[in-house]
């Protein structure tokens, strides 16, 4: 019998099997370029997540729970959690060549915008409801007081960062998109400092100094992954010689 279903299945019949057998495996392609199933929920739940300082934010504001400075309370908790956000992307990296899951690039960008999105928060909180506006008072601030020099700075690297994130940016301009984005580093040093010297005139530097360790582990971890490749392709390249 098996035989006989061999000898009457004829070429087109095949080539129409083929075809059959071959759709499913487009189809595996297509889902494993859009990621994981979860990846979506995943998504959405980090989203919101990362909402929780703002809505928090917002809870204290309708219950008085502010303080007795209420402008400098929000100025504080949107730095410290830009600079949260800031170290977690940074780590979306190395987490993922120490575990091999790939998927945690997919939330990089998303993260990033977020700590911009705080900084924006922290930014516009000393403009408008610190300063209001006045821009001599500000240009005072920033001669006379140098951690809100380095932070203004490091708010300022971050716009073209924000600006160029989408993928349309990045096919647009190439190579010059990962270097561009390579700023991040000079912005997190920018960021320690920023914390560290606002925190010195208090004497409390125990937040800038945990802060400061996570951002030099991280760092660190791509100067050791840098040079560890380059070694690599030393050996490799006096092996061929």
């Amino acid at each position: 019998m098996e035989r006989e279903m061999e000898s009457t299945t004829t070429p087109q019949a095949a080539a129409r099997g083929g075809a059959v057998q071959a759709r499913p495996a487009r189809k595996a392609g297509a889902a494993s370029a859009a990621g994981p199933r979860w990846l979506p929920w995943a998504k959405v739940a980090v989203f919101v997540a990362a909402l929780y300082p703002l809505a928090r934010l917002v809870l204290f504001g309708f219950t008085d729970g502010l303080g007795a400075n209420p402008i400098e309370f929000i100025t504080r908790s949107t730095g410290l959690w830009t600079l949260v956000f800031l170290c977690i992307t940074l780590a979306v990296t190395p987490l993922r060549r120490l575990t091999g899951w790939n998927t945690l690039v997919r939330f990089r960008r998303m993260l990033g915008l977020f700590a911009f999105f705080y900084a924006t928060l922290h930014f516009t909180t000393y403009i408008w409801f610190d300063k209001w506006f006045d821009v001599a008072a500000m240009f005072k601030d920033v001669g006379k007081r140098p951690f809100i020099t380095v932070g203004f700075a490091a708010f300022v690297l971050l716009i073209p960062l924000a600006a160029t994130s989408t993928r349309a940016m990045a096919r647009r301009l190439g190579r010059r998109w990962q270097t561009l984005h390579r700023l991040v580093y000079a912005i997190g040093v920018l960021a320690i400092l920023h914390f560290w010297w606002m925190k010195a005139g208090k004497h409390d530097l125990v937040l800038p100094k945990l802060y400061g360790a996570i951002m030099l582990v991280l760092l660190g971890w791509r100067v050791g992954a840098w040079l560890l490749a380059r070694w690599r392709a030393s050996r490799s390249g006096a092996g061929a010689a």
